[in-house]
């Protein structure tokens, strides 16, 4: 089913009072979460933080879920983990926030409120100029030998 489809009633059952868990597509939010490997479990979000994963609706039907980097009054700007580039949205285009991550086929949850996940967001975060190098490293295109 294609996102622009999907997703919408993603957010209809957030409505609703559920939570979400959602397979991750992509390879946005490398190297922590990884394409078809991961889940993110999603609730509506009241007031989205700076630092928050939340899944937004940039452009009609096109979703993503980033994290925002920076609010100033209305404007929001994401950047994937594994981004360089950022994209913007509003305030209402942000749909949901993940609370937390099913990561390595487990079915214990990393919570976005936990220590863990708060140790990874401030390093990563703040090694953003130097992340094209350590992504590039990490990137599959790279011989396994080479990045151990």
């Amino acid at each position: 089913m294609q996102n622009d489809v999907f997703l919408p009633q993603v957010v209809a059952l957030l409505h609703e009072g559920h939570t979400v868990t959602l397979p991750l597509r992509g390879r946005s939010m490398r190297p922590f979460l990884e394409d078809g490997r991961d889940k993110a479990l999603l609730q509506l979000v009241t007031t989205p933080q700076v630092g928050d994963a939340v899944l937004a609706e940039i452009s009609k039907g096109h979703f993503v879920l980033h994290r925002i980097i920076a609010i100033d009054g209305d404007h929001v700007t994401l950047r994937g983990d594994g981004n360089l580039g950022v994209e913007h949205c509003t305030l209402g285009d942000i749909r949901a926030k993940a609370i937390g991550f099913y990561r390595k086929g487990r079915t214990t949850l990393d919570s976005t409120d936990g220590r863990k996940w708060r140790i990874y967001s401030w390093w990563w975060t703040r090694l953003y100029p130097i992340r094209r190098y350590l992504l590039f490293a990490l990137h599959p295109h790279v011989p396994r030998f080479l990045r151990t």
